[in-house]
């Protein structure tokens, strides 16, 4: 760091060198140069925040020598390092020192896509210009003519696949989510997206903004226990005024009534659930003042929200079709068959609906997301499995089988622990690792379903297909059979140990007690954050598919989802209220009789739709000799649609008739490179005229 800044671009490119050297040791040692240098130079710093800025001036000076594509180059040799293969299939158990050379690269690359992602208000103009071009270069297909996302995705199934269990999955898991979320964007920029989109097409803006509205639903307390809980609700019920039974206001599109007005009416009643597996009663939810708590002015003044609920109603194309024809058979006698034109004074959602239906001239924009799935199409299917199948490993509720895979290699050392510090030690580790595994996947396969469903619906489906039939469901709901306040609230972090504070302070002795205690906080956000993703992914999968949805019923996901209702955790309870909406109408009518509370918060909580009878099972849709049928046909629509966009060209080449005729085959003009031109008459007079031929042996034959 003393160093001036042409003497450090030079170290800079010496090292790079150093990667060309064929010795193994010796390029281990640059590439771990090269580690300290991405990591700010720790040794020389004093504080975590001169730590950081020696990062991130590193970080760019890196990048500007072409430090990444040489990373690049040297992991796709290192995964195919026969000998490294050979060695960690024959030993009968993995231990870091089996990746060490692949952790090494996958550090490097880690803390220079995470340094990119994270803007500063100090950032230069070059700094600037190099993160949009360091974005553009991992979204484009730069790398063997694919995006690198790619190549991370192959590491993933040949780890699954057995051939490779030495690879360090935590970490290509945890570069392959960050390296989608850079380069194909995060949620506000899908939003933006969105809103780009609608002016495309002519379409008024959006109602409300999904992001906003659901960051508005803050959470409450932390996780609480369960007596607590019981506390609370006890407060809750002595605070509320007595009250006579009234008729509850309906919900309209303008949402002018308040809905949270009406208490529940059934607060003082016991109503037990007998397919309830255990859960004694309902589960309080979060009230109005957690969900939407009240703003106060510069003024000291308190702002009021505007009453009814967070979200604007919704409609889709089919539900556009029934209400006409509902409408037409009611009032004017008579029906169109699909008429979606005749739409005088009818509500604007149907105006907007039509407008897109006739603006259906496909144009193909080489967007992050249009790149990568045309990379990740030729073998989808096994990134999808072998993603789910780590998900499955990490899980909480797995239980360690002969069979599954070892997720473990690179956290195990070479010799297990002797005292019971060192146990606990690598227990808590063993536990923080596979929490961020189940964060990176969760992380990465709902970007997957948000970024595809913006570019094309299809797209969306497909990996949605892949996934159910990949069992994606019943894990998720497997994963959530468990004691998930546990889960929430679990302590695998030593926040001592971590970077920067571990490089600049001295480690305090560490005992079973202080590793028993964990951190100060309440509950880990990174659990949370899983938890809320995989219920989002869950949403994503059964909406309008009635056949999922009878998945969440058969499976019996209700007691499931109504355990996890106990956390409170407003965004978390959204997402689970929504999947009770979706199988209410499928689980009979004592089930809704005994779950009033539920019912109400659903009410109150979840967006509703045009003709939405969720509550009542009445819907035309719901008959279940129609549910293979449904799957089968959106499978032959996603087919139809991958040949023509993506398998056209190839196939036209494959399957295209071959020419046997030699007559055909000798006329056809061929342009001969310039090499064959200078040296043929050399070629003609070594192969042609100096060996002589033997005719006799010819015609014997």
């Amino acid at each position: 760091m003393q160093l001036d800044q042409d003497s450090q671009k030079l170290c800079i490119l010496k090292l790079l060198n150093g990667l060309e050297v064929t010795n193994r040791d010796c390029r281990l040692r640059v590439t771990r140069a090269i580690l300290y240098l991405s990591q700010g130079v720790f040794g020389e710093c004093d504080t975590e925040s001169d730590v950081l800025k020696s990062v991130r001036q590193n970080i760019f000076m890196l990048h500007k020598a072409g430090t990444f594509s040489a990373l690049v180059d040297l992991l796709s040799m290192e995964i195919d390092n026969s000998q490294a293969l050979s060695s960690a299939l024959r030993k009968p158990a993995i231990s870091l020192a089996d990746s060490t050379e692949l952790r090494v690269l996958l550090n490097i690359m880690n803390m220079m896509v995470e340094t990119m992602c994270h803007e500063s208000e100090d950032d230069s103009k070059d700094w600037i210009l190099m993160r949009e071009a360091f974005r553009k270069e991992l979204g484009s297909p730069v790398y063997n003519n694919e995006p690198f996302a790619v190549l991370l995705f192959t590491m993933v199934t040949k780890f699954c696949s057995g051939h490779a269990p030495h690879f360090p999955m935590k970490k290509v898991l945890l570069l392959l989510w960050k390296v989608v979320l850079f380069s194909a964007g995060g949620f506000e920029d899908l939003q933006e997206a969105k809103v780009c989109q609608r002016q495309e097409l002519g379409l008024l803006p959006m109602p409300e903004d999904s992001i906003r509205v659901t960051r508005g639903l803050r959470a409450s307390s932390p996780p609480a226990s369960a007596a607590d809980l019981i506390d609370q609700q006890q407060q809750r019920r002595a605070r509320r005024p007595k009250r006579g039974l009234a008729k509850q206001d309906s919900l309209d599109a303008f949402n002018e009534t308040d809905p949270y007005k009406s208490d529940d009416i059934h607060d003082d009643e016991d109503y037990g659930d007998e397919n309830d597996s255990g859960i004694d009663g309902e589960v309080d939810l979060l009230e109005r003042d957690e969900i939407m708590p009240p703003v106060s002015s510069a003024m000291g003044e308190k702002l009021v929200f505007p009453k009814g609920l967070p979200w604007a109603p919704k409609v889709r194309e089919k539900d556009i079709e029934n209400f006409l024809e509902m409408s037409r058979s009611k009032f004017i006698g008579y029906q169109l068959g699909g008429d979606t034109d005749t739409i005088v004074g009818l509500p604007r959602p149907i105006h907007e609906s039509v407008k897109i239906l006739k603006q259906n001239e496909e144009r193909v924009e080489q967007t992050p997301a249009e790149t990568l799935y045309q990379g990740m199409l030729p073998n989808l299917p096994q990134y999808m499995i072998a993603l789910l199948k780590i998900l499955l490993a990490a899980a909480p509720t797995s239980k360690a089988k002969t069979d599954s895979i070892n997720i473990l290699a690179d956290v195990l050392p070479e010799e297990m622990p002797i005292t019971v510090l060192q146990s606990m030690k690598l227990g808590v580790d063993v536990n923080r690792h596979k929490e961020i595994i189940v964060k990176a996947i969760s992380a990465l396969l709902l970007l997957l379903l948000k970024h595809f469903k913006l570019n094309h619906i299809y797209q969306f489906e497909y990996i949605s297909q892949h996934l159910v039939f990949a069992n994606c469901i019943p894990l998720i709901l497997k994963f959530f059979n468990q004691n998930i306040m546990s889960y929430i609230a679990a302590k695998n972090s030593i926040a001592d140990l971590d970077f920067p504070h571990f490089v600049v302070h001295d480690l305090p002795d560490l005992t079973a007690e202080s590793l028993e205690a964990g951190d100060d906080n309440q509950f880990c956000w990174r659990n949370l954050f899983s938890c809320i993703n995989l219920l989002r992914i869950l949403n994503k999968l059964t909406k309008w598919k009635h056949s999922r949805t009878m998945m969440l019923v058969v499976f019996k996901s209700a007691p499931i989802l109504k355990r996890a209702l106990k956390v409170k955790q407003a965004v978390m309870q959204l997402y689970i209220l929504k999947l009770l909406k979706v199988q209410t109408k499928y689980l009979g009518r004592q089930w809704r009789k005994s779950n009033m509370k539920t019912m109400s918060a659903i009410y109150q909580k979840v967006r509703h739709r045009l003709n939405d009878d969720w509550a009542y099972g009445n819907d035309i849709d719901a008959r279940p000799w129609d549910f293979q049928a449904e799957e089968c046909a959106l499978r032959a629509g996603v087919e139809r649609f991958n040949r023509r966009r993506y398998e056209s060209a190839s196939r036209a080449l494959e399957f295209s008739a071959v020419d046997t005729c030699a007559q055909s085959v000798l006329g056809h003009t061929s342009d001969l490179p310039e090499e064959f031109n200078v040296t043929y008459e050399r070629w003609l007079e070594r192969e042609v005229f100096s060996d002589a031929i033997r005719w006799e042996e010819l015609l014997q034959q």
